[in-house]
């Protein structure tokens, strides 16, 4: 009885004095992320100092599509909006194809900004693949239509299968590919097997994870949700 006493003090001090550490760690790897997204990351840069002189961050109002300047982005919790009932509207399951139960009303965008003119926008997106929910980021480029990368920084899936998001050779396959259609309708998809990139449509497509095709599924549905009229469409 003791030594369980002795012990089980020792690891909720030593999990109350690290869980500082640990959630400025969590907030250096998403500020990394953002930074990789947009390709303005360099190995060994300081990636406090870098994400406050390139990146810009807005508060959008996904109800509206407009920015929303009473909330300040520096302090706002995403996650925690998203999970409550005022900040936030439950999802009906047609509505609901990225399985995430609810959508907050408000999204944080990230812009890399050169010159004063926009040279890359960044969205959050999130959605549930085989086992878990996915968070990533999406960047754009300017004209609000052509995807310059992809990212997940947070995932449960099974590694050398839908952990293959990671993959920065699958990532690469995103480069240049189109979001919209003529119609205005989320075109961008990801297929099963490989895209044909002399087809009409291959500007629309990427190459799904081979043996992974519930997450391939999860991937293609948050980017449905996400840049469809639900999410981000309005905005851009």
């Amino acid at each position: 009885v003791l030594l369980c006493l002795v012990c089980s003090v020792i690891v909720s001090v030593t999990a109350i004095v690290l869980r500082p550490i640990q959630n400025a760690n969590k907030t250096l790897d998403f500020k990394r992320n953002i930074l990789m997204v947009a390709g303005v990351y360099r190995e060994g840069m300081n990636v406090e100092q870098a994400f406050e002189q390139t990146i810009t961050r807005k508060i959008v109002d996904l109800r509206t599509g407009m920015f929303n300047t009473q909330v300040d982005p520096r302090t706002f919790d995403q996650r925690a909006a998203a999970k409550d009932p005022a900040t936030s509207m439950a999802l009906s399951e047609r509505e609901d194809i990225a399985k995430i139960g609810r959508r907050e009303h408000l999204s944080q965008v990230y812009f890399v900004v050169e010159n004063g003119q926009i040279k890359t926008i960044v969205l959050p997106i999130k959605g549930y693949g085989l086992w878990s929910t996915l968070y990533g980021f999406i960047a754009l480029k300017p004209d609000g239509n052509t995807v310059e990368n992809i990212i997940y920084y947070q995932h449960a899936e099974t590694p050398g299968l839908g952990g293959e998001v990671d993959n920065p050779k699958w990532r690469a396959l995103w480069a240049n590919k189109e979001v919209y259609g003529a119609d205005n309708s989320v075109a961008l998809t990801v297929i099963k097997g490989h895209v044909d990139t002399a087809a009409p449509n291959g500007k629309y497509q990427v190459d799904g994870l081979a043996g992974a095709t519930l997450t391939s599924k999860g991937v293609d549905n948050m980017l449905q949700f996400w840049l469809g009229e639900q999410g981000y469409q309005p905005f851009l």
